[in-house]
């Protein structure tokens, strides 16, 4: 499976049971990145995504234990360590700022490699950097 967050400058996710922000230019992104994939998601994320994007996504509430190998998850409001062994890619939109969060990313990076570094001007963020590791 491909994890696919978004984290502030502390790698906060959520605070609250809620996303931190999100950004329309990181929802175009992404979608370009997975190509023809489906985007695995719940139902709280699928909601951000415009009707048009909607048959790109396969919602469902254990959609981290649904996904199958190079399938492509969008996680917000979870921890993903437990699926550390299932993980063949790892892609981080990060904000350029620090948000309050009770949720944060928790899946460490050491001895992943970091493949590519891209940054783009978001929509309702100055700066995204995406960040597209693997092991």
């Amino acid at each position: 499976m491909i994890l696919i967050a978004c984290v502030d400058g502390r790698n906060g996710m959520a605070f609250n049971r809620r996303r931190q922000s999100r950004d329309r230019a990181v929802r175009a992104d992404l979608l370009a990145e997975i190509g023809e994939r489906p985007l695995w998601v719940n139902a709280a994320t699928a909601r951000q995504f415009a009707p048009e994007e909607q048959p790109r996504l396969r919602v469902d509430p254990a959609f981290l234990e649904q996904a199958g190998p190079g399938e492509p998850c969008f996680v917000e409001d979870r921890s993903v360590a437990p699926f550390a062994g299932r993980a063949e890619q790892v892609i981080l939109y990060r904000w350029d700022r620090a948000y309050p969060a009770d949720l944060f990313w928790d899946l460490p990076l050491e001895g992943w490699t970091l493949a590519r570094r891209e940054e783009f001007p978001g929509f309702s963020h100055k700066l995204i950097t995406k960040e597209v590791y693997i092991p």
